[in-house]
């Protein structure tokens, strides 16, 4: 069935009214008639399997002929501040990175990265990644949308990241501690940002400057990934090493 999701108050007492893009996939695309059946995610971890009733040109109703809480998402929730990154290459990493499990993404602005200024990043832009994100989740039966956070200057994120959770900071000049030595003494770590930089990779200041707020550099392995690689490989083998891709 097709899953979609949809605001909670959507759904009233199994009774649902849906409105908006959502009226144009069901009718127009899918071509669904009532009598068929959708599931709705309401953002919260419970999915709703419905019943078409009605279709109208505005307007989708249904009732609700059962409801069961998801458990798709992973246990340690791993948030990546990805280096803006040039072309459609930023898009691919969150239509992927929400299908492995990644709880939530920032765009930052780093020394390297191609984007000027973080008024480059426009409305529209930002409105394609947050349909990317949500077709992806739909399409991997995530339970709740990954958040998309603003994009913010790196000084920022590094602050922010301190506050708590396990940093970690793939680069390639790293030789001496490995992504699975950082994760040991907190197998079980709950949060975990993920620092990757742009196509050029961070600077050693910025590296210098991350590591004061608490982020440790880690090293990915002998080969060099690309910037939309590495921290879907990072968040990946993580997700494995605690237990989440097992």
């Amino acid at each position: 069935m097709h899953r979609f999701f949809i605001p909670p108050k959507s759904i009233h007492d199994n009774r649902v009214l849906l409105r908006g893009t959502i009226v144009h996939q069901i009718r127009d695309v899918l071509r669904m008639r009532p009598g068929e059946n959708i599931v709705l995610l309401d953002n919260s971890g419970w999915a709703h399997q419905t019943e078409l009733v009605t279709i109208d040109r505005d307007t989708v109703r249904g009732r609700v002929v059962e409801k069961w809480k998801l458990e798709t998402e992973p246990s340690a929730r791993i948030t990546l501040y990805q280096g803006l990154l040039k072309g459609q290459k930023f898009d691919w990493v969150l239509q992927k990175g929400t299908e492995i499990g990644i709880a939530a993404f920032a765009p930052i602005l780093t020394a390297r990265c191609i984007v000027g200024s973080l008024n480059d990043v426009s409305d529209g832009r930002v409105e394609r990644w947050e349909r990317i994100v949500v077709e992806a989740a739909e399409q991997a039966g995530r339970a709740r949308l990954p958040h998309l956070g603003a994009a913010m200057l790196f000084s920022h994120a590094c602050e922010i990241a301190g506050r708590g959770g396990l940093s970690l900071m793939p680069w390639e000049e790293e030789h001496t501690r490995g992504l699975r030595e950082a994760l040991q003494p907190i197998p079980k770590a709950k949060e975990i940002n993920l620092f990757i930089g742009p196509e050029g990779g961070f600077t050693e200041e910025e590296v210098a400057a991350a590591q004061e707020h608490g982020v440790l550099p880690v090293s990915l392995g002998p080969r060099i990934l690309r910037a939309e690689t590495a921290g879907l490989a990072a968040a990946a083998a993580i997700l494995y090493e605690v237990g989440d891709l097992g």
